[in-house]
């Protein structure tokens, strides 16, 4: 079949390539795109007939990078790709997070989106082009879909907002934003930036959001001329007369729990006590609609609890829109980490410990775009006795992910460099309790630990969660938000920083038409908030510490030769690892430029001060007439081979063990002894002539 391939400019001097209908025909829909040589499949796929009785929306959205699409081989003894990378996981959260509000309400039909990069020139991320090849790929679909939707990655590099900036380019950006849009408005926003003002912020969304409007016409067109005929979006499961029954009964029960300033856990038991009693009452006359009874009880407690803030700006726990929960943090909990904090708002809690290692703690990135080392890393762990929950837990879910990548954005930049600070760093978050923001407690957590462990940051971080909610022509911003405002709520908006500027962002919005002037109040009514909880952590820690932990590794680095890098790494490895066996302390040699590197790591100066000695003996210059001493390593029936310094043996020829005749060299020596020796030659080649003899007295 010929190609019949489509063009859009959407930014100056980028280009957008289509290629759909020709391949993957069997999926409900399917696009190839390309920026550059970069090309991205995405097919989105999804059951006829929802399952009976299923009460949530079953999207999966996956993106994978094949090493074969840049012309590599995976690293790693299996040369084949295996579970997807942090990398893959969160482009997948991002193309999730912006397609998830577009299917229609009630559609309840299992869905899979799955994106593919197939060809990658190294420059153009296939992460932005995926997303608009997924909605592409839905919107010529069959399947119910009320987008199109389109992702641009957003950067200002040197003063300048340039779209889609490719790999190269990033590395000079002071702002990067991934946005995701309609045609009608901004629906989410991640990234990072250099303490950057929230009006910077606004506009390069604002200019990202343009490029997004290109893109989406430029779906419409396509799917007007190429498109399949939708599904008939779902019947509603709920018939009208149990809804007028339920509403009936609860009254204004819900307006007034809203009203009573509840904790998190009295909140959700009398919602929960509301529900259990209107499916007593109603059992016998709707039999088996529990689920819908619960449905419409929790649109109702929606209703209520933005009917309260909105007419009388009154939250759930009594605090007025702008309000911040009480903080409290303390920093050294941890005897024995490197560095600690608890920080805790209202009922939310992070304990944070911080680990310092060396160079050889590195994190290996081996993925399609880097092949590097990652010295700054934060994890994040949400165990389910946070919630209150009974869960199993098998490994890290693509939630942690997602928040342990915002919080490390959030502080790295605040990270000093290898040259201020040589050390490999690891953040560690576990929430203990949670009840909004867990990610914020965890940047707050992140930044005093890291001060508690004499990490020398360039500023403290905080972090704060704001939301909003939207109705009847007015708006109430919300500040520091808690569980049920995020999911009643029409807008999460992470913002971290300094005192002086923004450091990441993350933002869902779940509304249409949010106006910029609306973005900028939330993040100026946030600014206030971050403010304040950096006062709040002030009390317990401002600045980092003057020393590090004295459970943290100590090390040197020492420059040498080249040339001389052999001689201490000798053959096979065996001079180094001699050197750490006797010692205790760790080596790493790195050929940096012209010179040699060796870092020596310890838990204590003694044994760093062995490694360097005996370094510098294998480097220094061995001197004709100076007695060294050595040990015994091999005995030979002409003599006996003495190391007088790591890698270093001369010959003890028999002639040269003792001024009277000797038999048998096994009659003087042992493998192993200690004996001291005089040099007498250095030879041609290195070789080594000793003497012992010359040592002892005459009879």
């Amino acid at each position: 079949m010929k190609a019949d391939f489509r063009k859009i400019e959407y930014a100056p001097g980028k280009e957008l390539t289509v290629d759909t209908g020709r391949l993957a025909k069997q999926a409900n829909g399917s696009s190839f795109l390309r920026i550059g040589d970069t090309v991205v499949m995405a097919t989105a796929t999804a059951a006829r007939e929802a399952k009976p009785g299923q009460p949530f929306f079953p999207l999966t959205v996956e993106f994978r990078e094949t090493f074969a699409a840049g012309g590599k081989f995976p690293g790693g003894f299996i040369k084949r790709e295996g579970r997807p990378s942090e990398k893959e996981i969160l482009s997948a959260r991002l193309i999730d997070r912006t397609i998830r509000p577009l299917f229609p309400d009630g559609y309840m039909n299992e869905t899979q989106v799955i994106c593919q990069v197939f060809s990658s020139d190294g420059e153009n991320d296939g992460d932005v082009i995926g997303a608009v090849a997924a909605s592409l790929s839905l919107s010529l679909s069959d399947i119910p879909f009320e987008g199109p939707m389109a992702q641009v990655r957003v950067a200002r590099i040197n003063g300048e907002i340039v779209i889609n900036p490719t790999v190269t380019e990033l590395k000079a950006a002071d702002i990067e934003l991934t946005v995701g849009g309609t045609l009608d408005s901004v629906v989410m926003v991640e990234g990072e930036m250099e303490e950057t003002s929230e009006e910077d912020m606004v506009d390069a969304i604002h200019l990202a959001h343009e490029a997004i409007k290109k893109l989406c016409q430029f779906q419409i067109d396509l799917r007007k001329e190429l498109g399949k005929e939708k599904w008939a979006n779902p019947e509603p499961t709920i018939s009208e007369e149990l809804e007028v029954k339920v509403r009936e009964l609860v009254g204004d029960r819900f307006v007034e729990i809203s009203r009573q300033k509840l904790t998190k856990k009295e909140y959700g038991l009398a919602g929960k006590e509301i529900r259990t009693e209107m499916k007593e009452k109603l059992a016998e006359e709707f039999p088996e609609q529990e689920e819908n009874i619960s449905e419409i009880c929790y649109t109702i407690q929606k209703e209520a609890m933005r009917k309260v803030l909105l007419e009388e700006d009154q939250r759930i726990d009594g605090r007025k829109p702008a309000d911040i929960r009480s903080i409290w943090s303390e920093v050294g909990y941890l005897p024995r980490t490197h560095g600690s904090a608890i920080f805790t708002r209202g009922e939310t809690q992070a304990l944070v410990s911080v680990t310092l290692g060396t160079k050889r703690d590195e994190q290996m990135i081996d993925t399609l775009f880097y092949n590097s080392s990652k010295r700054f890393m934060l994890d994040y762990n949400f165990p389910p006795y946070c919630t209150g929950e009974v869960k199993f837990m098998r490994g890290v879910s693509r939630r942690e992910i997602g928040h342990g990548n915002l919080a490390e954005r959030a502080l790295k930049r605040m990270v000093p460099t290898t040259d201020d600070f040589d050390y490999t760093i690891r953040v560690v978050s576990d929430v203990l309790e949670s009840n909004g923001s867990s990610s914020m407690a965890s940047v707050c957590g992140g930044s005093m630990a890291l001060m508690d462990a004499g990490v020398p940051v360039k500023k403290p971080v905080a972090g704060i969660a704001m939301g909003m909610i939207v109705g009847d022509g007015k708006h109430v911003v919300l500040s520091d938000i808690q569980g049920e405002e995020d999911h009643m709520g029409d807008m999460d908006f992470k913002v971290t920083g300094t005192a002086d500027g923004i450091t990441a962002c993350q933002m869902d919005i779940k509304v249409k038409g949010i106006s910029y002037e609306v973005m900028v109040e939330a993040l100026q009514q946030a600014r206030e908030g971050r403010l304040h909880i950096l006062e709040r952590m002030a009390e317990s820690i401002s600045a980092p510490r003057a020393e590090i932990s004295e459970y943290a590794p100590s090390f040197v680095k020492i420059e040498v030769e080249t040339d001389q890098i052999g001689g201490i790494i000798g053959p096979g490895g065996k001079v180094i690892q001699s050197i750490q066996r006797e010692t205790g302390a760790e080596l790493m040699i790195e050929e940096i430029g012209n010179k040699g590197v060796v870092t020596i790591s310890a838990d204590s100066r003694e044994k760093i001060d062995a490694a360097i000695q005996k370094i510098k003996a294998i480097t220094g210059d061995l001197e004709e007439g100076e007695i060294y001493t050595g040990t015994v390593r091999s005995i030979k029936e002409y003599g006996a081979f003495v190391e007088i310094m790591p890698g270093r043996d001369g010959l003890l020829h028999i002639s040269e063990i003792d001024h009277k005749r000797i038999n048998k060299v096994t009659d003087v020596l042992q493998e192993g002894d200690q004996i001291e020796v005089k040099l007498l030659k250095v030879e041609d080649g290195g070789k080594l002539r000793l003497s012992r003899k010359a040592l002892l007295p005459k009879e």
